[in-house]
């Protein structure tokens, strides 16, 4: 359908005391009262109403057709559309648009069935390979006299069942509870065996090794905070592990040392860089303030927006700052914001309401979007600077949809 207000005022009237009517397969209905100029303003004002409706619809129907909605929030949206239509005061061609809205409702209830079987599938198929790993860890358990093989594979068997996700809680702690009861049954076999082969030394041997195992597998770890939380923690457990044999315990614990000692040295020459890095930022970030600070807001706001906008891409690539610094940066900055967007709102309120309040809610939400990517990287979370560079690509995306087709 059109988005073009124009094309709609022909399905309503304006009679001689100003009551603006909406023609309808069912009859005329009431839609509002009109006052304010000509008859042919007046049905233009209450037609770009219904393009916004259809506006809304296009969006709805792209989303789910590309898959980025969920099915059942759609669902949920084209029904409160729909039901809106009655009693919607606007003016343009009714019996289409719920029509269409009634034809993308299958759709999305369509979409939502087959996501809830996709779902369920999914979930069975996780119960499944989780069975079959807990009836190995039993047999495992039971069987087996292959030590070292056996416990290699109770530890992939658990690293393996962590990436399962089956979404059935109560069915999921039962299997846990199996596999836990077969991998102590294990322990407990095991242990048995070597009671009398010097038990003690052997199982301080094996766990430091475990140790040294863990802490040169983190000795590259770049997640600085979690990997230096973890590696006093296995300081600690090495002290509370006891002793093996010496030539053992020294060749271990030389090597046990020797990846603490290239964690912590290579995080030290990497936190002193990026202090030093992170200090010329400051200045960056002080020289960027000043332009946004000297924008003259109350001459043109849009020309305001569009440099302030210029400077937050220049803030986001200036990269991070010490963190003493990082919170006074941002509130000047965000107050130069704070200002542009009420200089934007009252320019908004002065003129007349020619533009899609729908254009403009989404503008708004690009413009949160970017504010939520610099709060990202200002932390420097990896994960919510992904989510956050998505999130506002696609909303761009959308905003850029709208534009075309308003």
């Amino acid at each position: 359908m059109s988005t073009d207000a124009r094309d709609w005022t022909t399905y309503g009237r304006i009679d001689a005391d100003g009551t603006v009517y909406v023609k309808t397969a069912a009859g005329e209905r009431e839609v509002g009262s009109w006052q304010a100029g000509t008859p042919e303003e007046g049905l233009l004002h209450f037609a770009r109403r219904f393009a916004d409706i259809v506006t809304e619809v296009d969006l709805l129907q792209t989303r789910l057709a590309s898959g980025a909605a969920d099915p059942q929030h759609s669902v949920k949206a084209i029904r409160r559309l729909r039901d809106s239509l009655d009693t919607a005061h606007a003016i343009g061609d009714f019996d289409t648009l719920a029509a269409r809205l009634d034809e993308l409702g299958v759709q999305a209830e369509k979409r939502a069935a087959e996501a809830k079987e996709a779902k369920a599938a999914a979930r069975a198929e996780a119960l499944s390979r989780k069975e079959a790993l807990a009836l190995e860890a039993e047999q495992i358990a039971a069987e087996s006299a292959q030590w070292k093989a056996a416990g290699d594979r109770m530890r992939e068997i658990l690293e393996e069942w962590k990436t399962i996700r089956t979404g059935d809680r109560k069915a999921d702690t039962e299997l846990w509870r199996r596999y836990a009861a077969a991998r102590d049954a294990f322990s407990r076999r095991r242990g048995a065996h070597f009671a009398g082969l010097d038990a003690e030394r052997k199982q301080v041997q094996s766990r430091k090794e475990e140790l040294v195992a863990e802490a040169e597998q983190l000795a590259g770890s770049t997640d600085w905070g979690p990997t230096a939380t973890r590696m006093k923690q296995l300081m600690s457990e090495w002290k509370a592990a006891g002793r093996t044999a010496r030539d053992t315990e020294q060749k271990l614990w030389e090597r046990f040392r020797a990846a603490q000692d290239a964690f912590f040295s290579h995080r030290s020459e990497v936190f002193s860089a990026r202090d030093a890095e992170e200090r010329t930022h400051v200045e960056l970030k002080q020289a960027l303030l000043a332009e946004a600070e000297a924008i003259d807001v109350d001459a043109n706001p849009q020309t305001a927006q569009n440099k302030l906008r210029e400077i937050q891409g220049r803030w986001h690539e200036a990269g991070r700052v010490p963190s003493q610094h990082r919170h006074p940066l941002d509130r000047r900055l965000r107050a130069v914001e704070d200002k542009v967007r009420q200089a934007m709102d009252s320019a908004w309120r002065r003129t007349a309401p020619s533009e899609s309040p729908l254009l403009e809610q989404m503008r708004n939400q690009v413009t949160e979007a970017e504010e939520r990517l610099e709060r990202a990287r200002e932390a420097g979370d990896k994960r919510r600077i992904a989510e956050a560079e998505k999130a506002l690509e696609t909303k761009r995306k959308f905003l850029e949809l709208a534009e075309r087709t308003s």
